[in-house]
């Protein structure tokens, strides 16, 4: 091994940045040791030898552009910029609400090769995130320089996409330099070792496994009326009149276990209509899944959900919930009644332009373990069977994911609508579509639901065990 790798091991273990001993992952994951290089910006000497390292791997590949995924690893890649004499960009967080709008900042043309600095590589998701975000500008990724690799299948993961790792430290290094110089102990060598043998990105239990692990009434009935009807079929049905309404509702009903109302665009709405949906419900065989999206203060969504003229909480057995007032709103809506609904979370959206971040669908993430009581799970869409996985991979297998803007036929609308296919979606572990136009705007409302119900059912049993 080098000098200069061999002894920025033993720099970063001086400084605190390898850690060794009980440490609660994100993941939830107990790990003997734990890596934290943010606080290396204040050790010019150690920055200086990753420079130098990086430089050499850089040296032999070829690219227009340099960035660091914010922010441990952008002055990483601003060093390496003013060494090298290369143009650097970097990636804001979230995109600008004023001025340009911009994402990536820089001066760039589309088609330019961007290499990608790191500081570490887990699972790979901020690297596919970065990768993605830049494709999204124009630009081209096909190299990632990591400073610690940590991952037990980091590289076969990013080249299943394209991309080249390349990694300055491994675990195996580190283990060998601090175990040699008596830093680390044999035991303590095994069980790191061990450790990272574990793939991070488990494989999604069978659904039928995680119904077994299921004690929330919410969530178990609905994954029960899943496999007893043989569909994951949620029809969300947008029309404002209320025969059409239920003229399409008696056609879908037999395919669908779930349909998504918008009761408050219904120009007749009166008092004959929830006892007919809920009559039409209980003969069917599906719940009903009031779209209300509330996102007020606790006080004023619990009037919205218990009063006004819909009193929704008298018939809806899900809702829909938008994060964005904090975890109280789950107390407004749910606490201090004896409700027999579940919050379904907007974790993203399918409309394009959405102004969901990342940041924010991880904190709704969050929110929504800690209160399984009242939370059956999340909508979500993602654009690819890649990101959906990715999106599954963070929550908990107790909890569902709905996705919407799946339709067979057409790529989108002139609304911002996108859609993707029911077999893509199956494919990344959603647990069941959300299906409207392709449903309710078709000649034969019925045949079109079945032929939903039938493609997402087929894919779901091939990806669900």
């Amino acid at each position: 091994m080098e000098s200069t790798k061999r002894q920025l091991i033993l720099d970063l273990h001086a400084v605190g940045a390898l850690k060794f001993g009980s440490f609660k992952l994100k993941s939830g994951a107990t790990s003997p040791f734990y890596i934290d290089l943010r606080g290396i910006v204040s050790h010019p000497h150690i920055m200086r030898s990753i420079n130098e390292l990086i430089a050499g791997i850089a040296r032999e590949l070829n690219y227009d552009l340099i960035t660091g995924i914010p922010y441990t690893a952008l002055p990483m890649a601003a060093q390496l910029s003013d060494s090298l004499d290369v143009p650097l960009v970097y990636q804001r967080k979230e995109a600008k609400t004023y001025g340009t709008g911009k994402l990536i900042e820089g001066v760039f043309e589309e088609g330019q090769t961007c290499l990608v600095i790191d500081d570490l590589i887990t699972t790979g998701e901020s690297k596919f995130e970065s990768a993605e975000a830049l494709e999204a500008a124009g630009l081209k990724v096909k190299d990632f320089i990591i400073v610690v690799d940590r991952s037990p299948n980091g590289r076969e993961s990013l080249a299943s996409r394209g991309y080249t790792l390349h990694s300055i430290i491994t675990i195996e290094d580190m283990i060998d330099v601090l175990g040699g110089e008596g830093l680390l102990e044999d035991e303590l060598q095994q069980q790191i070792r061990d450790f990272v043998a574990i793939p991070i990105e488990k494989a999604l239990p069978s659904f039928e496994e995680r119904l077994t692990r299921v004690e929330q009434p919410i969530v178990k009935r609905l994954m029960e009326r899943i496999l007893e009807k043989e569909s994951n079929l949620v029809l969300s049905l947008d029309t404002s009149e209320s025969g059409r309404f239920f003229e399409i509702l008696e056609a879908a009903g037999p395919e669908i276990v779930m349909v998504k109302t918008h009761i408050d665009i219904m120009n007749d709405f009166n008092g004959s209509i929830v006892p007919r949906l809920k009559a039409l419900a209980e003969r069917h065989g599906f719940f009903i899944f009031e779209d209300r999206k509330f996102a007020d203060i606790g006080s004023t969504v619990r009037k919205q959900y218990r009063e006004g003229i819909y009193h929704i909480s008298d018939w809806a057995e899900y809702v829909t919930v938008h994060m964005i007032a904090g975890e109280a709103i789950l107390d407004g809506l749910f606490g201090d009644a004896e409700l027999n609904c579940g919050a379904f979370l907007l974790a993203r959206m399918s409309a394009a332009g959405n102004l969901i971040s990342e940041t924010y669908t991880r904190q709704v993430l969050e929110i929504g373990k800690k209160r399984k009581d009242v939370v059956a799970g999340y909508i979500g869409y993602g654009r690819s069977t890649e990101e959906i996985k990715r999106l599954r991979q963070k929550i908990a297998p107790e909890q569902l994911l709905l996705m919407p803007g799946v339709n067979l036929d057409v790529q989108g609308d002139n609304l911002g609508q996108r859609y993707m296919t029911a077999d893509a979606a199956m494919a990344g572990g959603v647990d069941a579509i959300i299906v409207g136009r392709g449903i309710y705007a078709a000649e034969d409302p019925a045949a079109q639901a079945r032929r939903y119900r039938e493609i997402a059912w087929q894919a779901f049993k091939q990806n669900k065990s």
